[in-house]
């Protein structure tokens, strides 16, 4: 252990521990721009520089490493004045347009500028005037609002493993860019929105559906029906003042009807049903010598990313729908038939905690019902911008719940939220359609954890069933690459984009943090414990579904309904 001592305040460490870290530990907040959470440290910023007793510069703590008998000060006027100074820096060559700007408050720059007393800039540099990306159907990026702090960079390159942008060209031309400045839409992006929640500003957002779904609600001769993912009812609340981890579905559904909805549904709904058919899916590939391991469809951006880099191993996905589109696509048949009302005038909405979901929804494949099967996602930040623009008071609304038909969930559905739910709730399921006994023991425990890789082996009857879990890209990179080389021997394994599951999806309130997952997927596992049904199967309205209108899993309609294929395309 190494003794350091920051701003008179002693603390053992770790030998390799970084003077921020160390900090932070104390704690002693020292101000950054360019450091994330769970990304290497850059130094670009040059906003967290400190000084080291007998040290004649100033040094950045998020890249310099404590050592044995360090003295180090933050808060001198040395220090102060050189932040001060790197923050003009910063704004001599950025947009004032913060009134307008969709991080307004919630921008780190602006933050740190109020803090340190920026009150006037007292340099000029060259305003950028680069052309706006708005060609992604999920993200828009804006060049001119960059810092060049690189956390989109780094975010892309090592939780993603992708690489979709990077640096490029030098001095004041220096930018953030894709290779050879193609679009966005054009390059190897799979639209996770991971880059807006690591960018400090708004030069990375998602594209917004509000003025849509507004225009739609306004709209007297069109029925609008909304879903909402299990991660958003974990997380809305924080846009709300609400702790994380807040479970928020009552006063979801009553804000949503407010907003004007015409029938609040639930993903949740679907995710039981994807559940259904997956399960079935993998049975008749188990018993019937299908391709192995089964790989879960739920995750956009993770079918994106098998689309551009593993091409070859397409035959492994699921050919389940998300729930979003299941969900979209009984919407405009099922619910129409029942209620009688035209699916043309129907406009479905989903709200996600998922920007990919925006690049899904629009996907040729999704129009099985005839029409487009889900016509706006809204984000977990949209809905709360609908929530305030509508002068709604959340954090004080009554409880409801969702409507009938396609709205019932069971724990299980619920579980989807956080990486290794669709496993678990698939597993649930699989035991007893497989062994036609009652599950002794609901919880799989084996597969939950934020750790990057879960495997787990299960015994169901007769049958020891191998299973994987893997969140984030860089991660499933892994996985595959042992699939593609044989080394592999799985039956079942579950990916999704982003690190902790769609908990910490790129549609989520700003400021995302592994101690933030960690208490939304909590609250999920929670509200599971405390349902009276926990296997998908045994969702009432999904037995109905079955019953009344799709027959039996992996049959004719559902099969025409609810599954999909996929599209080889170039890296």
């Amino acid at each position: 252990m190494i003794h350091i001592t920051i701003d008179n305040k002693e603390t053992l460490v770790e030998e390799g521990t970084t003077i921020l870290e160390a900090a932070q530990q104390i704690p002693v907040i020292i101000p950054t721009l360019c450091h994330f959470e769970g990304l290497s440290d850059f130094g670009g910023c040059r906003v967290c520089m400190v000084e080291v007793e007998k040290e004649p510069r100033l040094t950045p703590a998020c890249s310099r490493l404590a050592a044995e008998g360090m003295v180090v000060r933050t808060n001198t006027d040395r220090v102060r004045r050189s932040r001060k100074l790197n923050l003009e820096l910063m704004l001599a060559n950025h947009p004032y347009d913060c009134l307008s700007c969709v991080r307004n408050q919630k921008c780190d720059l602006q933050r740190l500028a109020y803090e340190f007393g920026v009150d006037k800039v007292r340099f000029h540099g060259s305003k950028p005037d680069f052309l706006i990306d708005g060609t992604s159907p999920s993200i828009v990026r804006d060049p001119n609002l960059c810092i060049l702090c690189g956390r989109c960079v780094r975010t892309c390159a090592e939780v993603q493993g992708i690489k979709a942008v990077d640096f490029s060209h030098r001095a004041h031309d220096s930018k953030v860019s894709t290779a050879f400045e193609e679009d966005i839409a054009k390059v190897e992006c799979v639209n996770c929105g991971q880059c807006i929640l690591g960018c400090p500003v708004g030069a990375i957002k998602e594209r917004s559906s509000i003025d849509e779904v507004w225009a739609a609600l306004n709209d007297p001769s069109k029925h609008v029906v909304v879903q909402e993912a299990p991660a958003v009812r974990v997380a809305l609340g924080e846009e709300f003042g609400m702790e994380p981890g807040a479970l928020v579905e009552g006063k979801m559904y009553s804000a949503l009807r407010e907003l004007g909805f015409d029938k609040v549904f639930d993903t949740n709904f679907t995710a039981d049903l994807t559940i259904i058919e997956e399960g079935s899916e993998l049975i008749d590939r188990i018993t019937n010598g299908g391709v192995l391991p089964l790989i879960t469809s739920c995750s956009p951006g993770w079918i994106k990313y098998a689309e551009h880099f593993y091409p070859d191993l397409l035959d492994h996905l699921s050919t389940c729908k998300s729930p979003q589109q299941m969900f979209g696509t009984l919407a405009k048949t099922y619910y129409a038939e029942k209620t009688g009302i035209d699916p043309a005038s129907i406009v479905s909405v989903s709200v996600m905690p998922c920007t990919a979901k925006k690049f899904e929804c629009q996907r040729p494949e999704m129009r099985t019902s005839g029409y487009q099967d889900v016509d706006y996602v809204l984000t977990t930040r949209e809905l709360a911008s609908m929530i305030r623009q509508a002068g709604i008071d959340f954090a004080h609304e009554q409880d409801s719940k969702a409507d009938s038909l396609i709205g019932a969930y069971t724990g299980a559905g619920t579980i989807f939220g956080a990486t290794g739910g669709v496993m678990e709730a698939a597993l649930r399921t699989a035991y007893e359609l497989i062994t036609k006994s009652t599950l002794p023991k609901l919880d799989f425990k084996s597969v939950r954890g934020m750790e990057g890789i879960k495997e787990a082996n299960v015994r169901i009857g007769d049958l020891k069933v191998k299973v994987a879990v893997a969140h984030g890209l860089s991660n499933a990179k892994k996985l595959m690459d042992k699939i593609r080389s044989g080394e592999a021997d799985y039956h079942f394994v579950e990916i999704m984009t982003c690190p902790g599951g769609c908990v910490g999806g790129g549609g989520q309130p700003i400021g995302v943090t592994l101690k933030k997952k960690m208490a939304r997927a909590k609250a999920l596992y929670s509200e599971d414990r405390g349902m009276a049904l926990r296997k998908s199967h045994e969702n009432p309205e999904v037995i109905k579904l079955y019953k009344e209108y799709l027959g039996e899993p992996l049959g004719h309609r559902s099969h025409e309904l609810l599954h999909t294929s996929y599209v080889k395309r170039s890296a």
